[in-house]
């Protein structure tokens, strides 16, 4: 099956993803790395500084992935708890787990978040919301969990708006998926992922407004490399009832 069959649908891309994830996890810090040529760990600090990490903040990092956002706040002395889908990446985490605050990680899904409403100060994203087979309940559900003007931080690769710069991007996500794919995984597709998913992205302007008819207000959105990845970042407005 192609891999645009594959994640075509809600329900085939979550069985897509989590299979993938399952596979990459011990690659994932590796890959991470790589295909932003090192800039993530840029990245992820400038994730970790609009949050505002203080010792009496309590943060759920979603899609924690192995950790790297959720200690790094953690390090801040915010009090984290990180989830994801994936089992082995959080094992992973847990196995870094040497913060001075450890975090607590948990295995879940961003679409059903396993605690009440209101409780947490912010919540982090780290490459999720381009996963999700359905975006608007993770969106949904991150407003709920958050605490009235809470903040939501989320970095994630972005859609280009411009025809060529998109095409071009598309295309060099792809030969360099596949080729990593094939060097790491024997498997073409296994990165290829990563260009097929942003076909039906939203993009950052998408996400900004999704994230407005959901719970949130002052969104704003911060380029990063020339606009081929982004930041969002957003308040959980008062006046949203979930």
């Amino acid at each position: 099956m192609p891999l645009a069959d594959d994640i075509a649908t809600p329900e085939r891309k979550r069985r897509y993803v989590r299979a993938l994830f399952a596979t990459i996890a011990d690659r994932y810090d590796f890959i991470t790395v790589a295909l932003s040529y090192g800039q993530d760990r840029r990245w992820k600090r400038r994730v970790t500084e609009l949050t505002q990490p203080r010792p009496d903040l309590l943060v759920l990092d979603l899609a924690t992935g192995t950790g790297d956002i959720a200690f790094a706040l953690a390090a801040r002395g915010a009090e984290v708890v990180g989830l994801d889908v994936t089992l082995r990446m959080i094992a992973i985490a847990r196995a870094k787990n040497a913060a001075p605050r450890p975090v607590q990680f948990l295995v879940g899904d961003m679409v059903a978040l396993p605690f009440p409403n209101a409780s947490f100060d912010a919540v982090t994203i780290g490459y999720g919301l381009r996963n999700v087979p359905d975006l608007g309940t993770a969106m949904a559900e991150a407003a709920r969990v958050l605490k009235a003007g809470g903040r939501l931080v989320s970095l994630d690769f972005n859609r280009p708006v411009n025809r060529a710069v998109r095409a071009l991007y598309l295309c060099y996500l792809t030969v360099v998926g596949s080729v990593l794919g094939w060097l790491l995984h024997r498997d073409p597709d296994t990165y290829r992922y990563i260009a097929a998913s942003l076909r039906t992205y939203p993009g950052a302007a998408g996400i900004s407004g999704m994230l407005e008819a959901r719970g949130f207000s002052r969104v704003e959105h911060q380029p990063l490399l020339g606009g081929l990845m982004s930041i969002h970042l957003a308040i959980r407005s008062s006046k949203f009832e979930v």
